[in-house]
């Protein structure tokens, strides 16, 4: 059994060369550094996750509020703000109206700090 490093048979030095010593580290750098972009995705996909489920809460939250008041929603546009877990988050209520006068559309859209759309939750609500 010969070592790196070694005297083998013929009496020659036996190791690796400078070139097959540096393709074994480049191997390993760019195997690293899959992996490290690999866990950096993971992690923005968890921050994002949380924030559309806090949005989604928002949105549900608003929505079932308007549901209990037991009023008939008027067309137009409403903001508001809605704080879950530490942050809060904006949004905007959009009513519509519908092809029946006795109902109305309204989406709930709850936005990120940029202004970007986290989430739209739409529902009907009827005249009692």
């Amino acid at each position: 059994m010969s070592r790196a490093g070694t005297r083998g048979p013929d009496g020659r030095q036996r190791g690796f060369t400078l070139l097959e010593v540096l393709v074994a580290i480049a191997i390993v750098a760019i195997s690293l550094a899959a992996g490290l972009r690999a866990a950096g995705v993971l992690t923005d996909n968890a921050g994002r996750l949380a924030d559309v489920t806090m949005a989604q809460w928002c949105a549900d939250n608003q929505l079932t509020a308007m549901r209990l008041a037991r009023a008939f929603p008027g067309v137009g546009d409403a903001d508001f703000s809605c704080e879950q877990l530490g942050r809060t988050y904006a949004g905007k209520l959009v009513t519509r109206p519908t092809p029946n006068p006795n109902f109305r559309r309204v989406d709930a859209v709850v936005l990120d700090e940029a202004g970007h759309v986290l989430v739209t939750i739409s529902t009907v609500l009827g005249r009692l």
